[in-house]
């Protein structure tokens, strides 16, 4: 299982369509809100009821300073990538099984195109 989890993000964008647009990190901002009770993107952002996602792209799954991951989390065994955060967003509870985030998912590619491009423009 965990062979599988390390290569989703691999085979994730081999799966999908093209994207029709380029992503948008303004309209990413207006996607995030349904993020922002729960999340910051802020650098030097306080973890909420999920952790801070300001230098997440690069980051080890489950390793935010202060905060407190779920076990499938913490075991987790992969580096965040868009293309991780792309099918995470997709369905969190399918990506990591026994997660403790309750999001059920953002369906639109569009959505989690922009999404991602807002968090990489909040990048450190």
């Amino acid at each position: 299982m965990t062979r599988l989890v390390r290569a989703l993000p691999l085979l994730v964008p081999l799966l999908m369509p093209l994207q029709a647009k380029a992503a948008d990190a303004v309209a990413g901002e207006k996607v995030f809100r349904k993020c922002a009770a729960c999340h910051t993107v802020d650098v030097g952002g306080k973890n909420k009821i999920g952790p801070a996602l300001s230098g997440v792209i690069g980051r080890t799954a489950g390793t935010a300073d202060g905060y407190r991951y779920s076990r499938a989390m913490k075991a987790a065994d992969f580096a965040w990538t868009a293309e991780a955060l792309d099918s995470y967003l997709t369905s969190p509870k399918t990506f990591v099984p026994g997660n403790k985030m309750p999001f059920p998912g953002l369906k639109k590619a569009d959505d989690r195109a922009d999404v991602i491009a807002y968090i990489q423009s909040k990048m450190p």
